[in-house]
């Protein structure tokens, strides 16, 4: 068995999790909630041992690396990184309903993976760097939370229209009340700004020693600082306004469109250094 298997078996797994949460949300079946999260854990733990294989692998082959460093590799880490920050949402919130809006990220995120060429590789010079761990890591704990907060977005404005239209919506009086619910996207737009910051920080160092500047300009290092400053700008306001609410959640949105931009669509409409990842 090689690692290519494992993480092709771990995205049919997070895709069944991804559906038992959405049934249980449709169908109200309490019975559905814990075999939604073994199979969760399970899809978290195949994943966890892909990617220390592939990066087995790479030793034996005699480039040994850490596998962070194409796009292959980056989703499924991304997908890794959502299903555990997922799994700490649940244990502190006792709330499996939230699964619905945040699971369906790690199994797109596999499904994306799967697209792309896994194939082992020698690092280009630019990558060769002890830095390259500590930016990817930082950066995609911050997309992981990123997409949970987006997912949590879309569920607070759905509650918000319900509650305002009055009506009594008997799916969304599972998840919690909206002020518990602004207070788990501000705590998530929090966590993940401070990854993202370090992410940055550390990828400013890693470009200063590979290209001998800090900064470049580079469209991937632009739509990054755009993305911080988003994301910056929501936290401000909740801080200095007391902005929340709806205005956080299609804050929380509109900041994961641009963590997609930035991570994804500037590779394809965008030319740069980052071009490989």
């Amino acid at each position: 068995m090689d690692s290519s298997l494992l993480l092709g078996l771990t995205t049919f797994a997070y895709l069944l999790s991804a559906v038992l949460y959405i049934a249980l949300f449709v169908f109200r079946a309490p019975q559905i909630g814990p075999i939604a999260t073994w199979v969760t854990f399970a899809a978290f733990l195949i994943n966890t041992a892909g990617i220390g294989l592939r990066w087995f692998e790479s030793y034996q082959m005699g480039i040994g690396y850490a596998p962070l460093s194409n796009m292959y590799e980056s989703l499924v880490f991304f997908a890794w990184s959502i299903a555990l920050f997922y799994f700490c949402l649940e244990f502190k919130y006792k709330n499996r309903f939230l699964g619905t809006f945040a699971m369906p990220f790690a199994a797109i995120a596999m499904a994306l993976a799967e697209m792309k060429n896994s194939q082992i590789s020698p690092l280009l010079p630019a990558l060769q760097s002890n830095w390259l761990i500590a930016h990817v890591v930082t950066c995609f704990i911050g997309y992981a939370a990123f997409a949970v907060s987006c997912g949590l977005g879309v569920l607070y404005l759905l509650k918000h229209r319900k509650q305002n239209k009055e009506t009594k919506g008997k799916m969304l009086s599972q998840l919690p009340n909206l002020k518990i619910l602004d207070d788990i996207i501000h705590k998530t737009l929090v966590f993940g700004f401070l990854w993202l910051t370090a992410g940055i920080i550390t990828g400013a160092i890693w470009a200063n020693s590979a290209w001998g500047t800090y900064w470049s300009w580079d469209p991937k290092e632009t739509w990054s600082l755009i993305t911080w400053f988003i994301y910056a700008a929501a936290l401000h306001a909740r801080f200095t306004h007391g902005w929340g609410g709806y205005r956080i959640a299609w804050f929380s949105i509109v900041g994961f469109g641009s963590v997609m931009f930035t991570y994804y669509g500037v590779n394809f409409i965008l030319s740069g250094l980052h071009s490989y990842g």
